[in-house]
């Protein structure tokens, strides 16, 4: 089962400002749905509190983490040692989604590179944080981080983004509405 801790302590705090790339996994609450898991690269994760993070969400194919902490805010972002020691940390918390424009977008988007293609902030308050060993993880050698997307936003420039956002990020596959969606739906009305 691995340790349980009620917030991430300090060595937590450190081993995640160490990974390259973590996991973020939800779920609908229908048993029809489809569970997501994605991984999320560059430097986008922040430990705000010893029960809070918050990463900034870069625009993607899909957008299905959104919709499941609108729904149901269960969210579980898991990292792991790639490289030194082995280990596996997983948080587990209640999601909010917070979108340009917002006073908290204001407040939060600074603490962040300003990366290309940002369509949102997650922010997870962490209720369960559970280390594990990690032993079968192998050894991976990080290089860099790709420069695709960067240059895929950049070269769409705000107006593209947004159209892509309506055409791919208003829905997920099982058809929930997200809340980039229903900001985009709702100025477009206006």
């Amino acid at each position: 089962m691995g340790k349980q801790f009620e917030s991430i302590l300090p060595q937590h705090a450190e081993f995640i400002s160490m990974q390259k790339i973590y996991f973020v996994g939800s779920a609908p609450l229908s048993a029809d749905g489809h569970v997501n898991l994605s991984p999320k690269g560059h430097d986008s994760l922040r430990v705000l509190t010893p029960n809070r993070v918050a990463y900034l969400d870069l625009t993607g194919s899909g957008n299905e983490t959104s919709a499941h902490i609108a729904e149901n805010g269960r969210i579980t972002i898991m990292f792991c040692a790639f490289e030194g020691p082995p280990n596996i940390l997983r948080l587990y918390g209640d999601g909010t989604v917070i979108l340009p424009g917002t006073e908290e977008w204001a407040t939060l988007f600074p603490l962040f590179d300003p990366l290309p293609g940002a369509r949102q902030i997650i922010v997870v308050d962490v209720h369960l944080v559970q280390t594990s060993c990690g032993y079968a993880v192998p050894f991976m050698d990080y290089q860099e981080d790709r420069p695709t997307l960067n240059r895929w936003a950049e070269q769409k420039g705000e107006e593209g983004l947004v159209a892509y956002w309506q055409e791919k990020n208003m829905r997920t596959i099982d058809g929930m509405p997200t809340p980039l969606g229903r900001s985009l739906f709702a100025s477009h009305d206006a």
